[in-house]
């Protein structure tokens, strides 16, 4: 894998006057959260909805909590945003009574479609019951939804512009489609059905023997088997799908440490594109006790196949390591990267 700074043709971070990401291959990223949040404030304030019972309209937007990024990895566009919203919305009713109550949206992110997004109304404390509320939960919720869809396809539409330059030696790549989210393919997770929990007694570096077990898994990711291997040994690609702070020597020998040193281990063997073999551990496991870990990757059309084999897993850790594993492997990578 290519060192940055090292002057490897394919990562370029020298100044060019042309402002060339050459062969579109290194990692380029806007944060766009001062734009989102003036944005969304912008939005929001336009919510008006009138009906039989009155009208209502949002006056204030009281807090907005969260944070935006476009990026770019290859010519693949990925966004992400996670908003905690709330807003004060004042009603009318025809005899001219005034009623003021709150609109909440806590789930505003890429991992959740619009449908699903948690949006509730209501009154103050103070304000007695009104048909206005019906109104706000009846029509009001349905204005947040859409113009929250509006901010959406605003980000998507603004900020890719540009984000994807031409290459030296290739078309420019095709915008994606900015109607679309891309599909996170969890449901071909498949638990080996002979990896069954297999009962050993296995020594740790301080003499202690605990059970330990054993089990196999396996993932389709829709991309090459080259960007799959990079994902898991590259710091900068880490730290992208888990979002915290990461420590990777991507080498044989070389040792890792993320999420907050909840998971740490080392890189045992490397073979470029085809294998990882990992002495891995939660942080909650016995002191120096270490899981091994093989990750063989087989590229197939359009897609690579993953195969991760566990062995040594403390008996009393199967389900939260096999879980764990998934959850912070699998899905993160294919939400944070597309694949």
């Amino acid at each position: 894998m290519a060192k940055w700074g090292q002057g490897d043709p394919r990562w370029i971070v020298e100044e060019r006057a042309d402002a060339t990401n050459v062969n579109n291959w290194h990692w380029t990223e806007r944060d766009v959260s001062s734009w989102s949040s003036e944005r969304l404030q912008q939005l929001l304030l336009t919510v008006r909805v009138e009906g039989p019972e009155g009208v209502c309209r949002v006056t204030d937007v009281d807090k907005i909590d969260g944070e935006a990024s476009i990026s770019n990895r290859k010519g693949k566009l990925i966004f992400f945003y996670e908003w905690q919203l709330r807003a004060s919305w004042l009603g009318t009713s025809r005899s001219g009574v005034k009623y003021r109550g709150a609109v909440n949206v806590s789930n505003l992110s890429d991992e959740n479609d619009l449908d699903d997004l948690d949006i509730s109304v209501s009154l103050h404390k103070d304000q007695p019951n009104t048909p206005l509320l019906d109104l706000m939960k009846r029509s009001g919720i349905q204005e947040v939804r859409k113009i929250l869809g509006e901010f959406i396809h605003q980000l998507k539409s603004e900020f890719s512009q540009g984000m994807i330059l031409p290459s030296v030696n290739k078309p420019t790549p095709p915008q994606p489609d900015l109607n679309k989210r891309n599909q996170v393919k969890t449901d071909k997770t498949q638990i080996s059905p002979a990896a069954r929990c297999s009962l050993s007694l296995t020594s740790s570096p301080k003499g202690v023997g605990i059970p330990t077990c054993s089990f196999n898994l396996t993932e389709t990711f829709q991309t090459s088997a080259d960007e799959l291997y990079s994902t898991f040994i590259t710091q900068e690609f880490v730290q992208v799908f888990t979002r915290s702070a990461a420590v990777v020597d991507g080498r044989q020998g070389g040792t890792f440490q993320m999420l907050d040193g909840g998971i740490s281990g080392e890189f045992i063997h490397l073979v470029p594109d085809q294998r990882i073999k990992m002495r891995w551990r939660f942080r909650t496991w016995p002191l120096e006790h270490y899981a091994i870990i093989r990750l063989n990757l087989r590229e197939l059309r359009g897609e690579t196949e993953l195969k991760l084999e566990c062995e040594g897993v403390p008996v009393e850790e199967k389900d939260s390591t096999r879980e764990g594993l998934i959850r912070v492997y699998f899905k993160a990578i294919k939400q944070a990267f597309g694949y």
